[in-house]
């Protein structure tokens, strides 16, 4: 089995239901290709990250202190926690 480590990079600050994406304010680096968890009281999931945004502008790469948005599958919630998975 391999063992897997998560480490937080960032925190959920608000998600928009019509469009399905969480904004997401990082603590770390971020890249397409990445998977993440987002992990809060009533959120546990994991997703690919295939696509990133900062001001509705698509990059490959984001930085610590990058406020970003990715599509994800269900809801997420303010200060719901993002892991990225090793």
């Amino acid at each position: 089995m391999v063992k897997t480590s998560e480490k937080e990079i960032g925190r959920v600050s608000s998600y928009f239901s019509h469009v399905s994406v969480a904004a997401i304010k990082l603590s770390g680096s971020l890249k397409i290709g990445d998977k993440i968890h987002i992990k809060g009281a009533t959120t546990d999931f994991e997703v690919l990250v295939s696509s990133i945004q900062i001001e509705r502008k698509e990059v490959k790469v984001a930085k610590k202190g990058d406020h970003i948005g990715i599509k994800v599958p269900d809801k997420v919630r303010p200060n719901d926690a993002v892991f990225l998975i090793k």
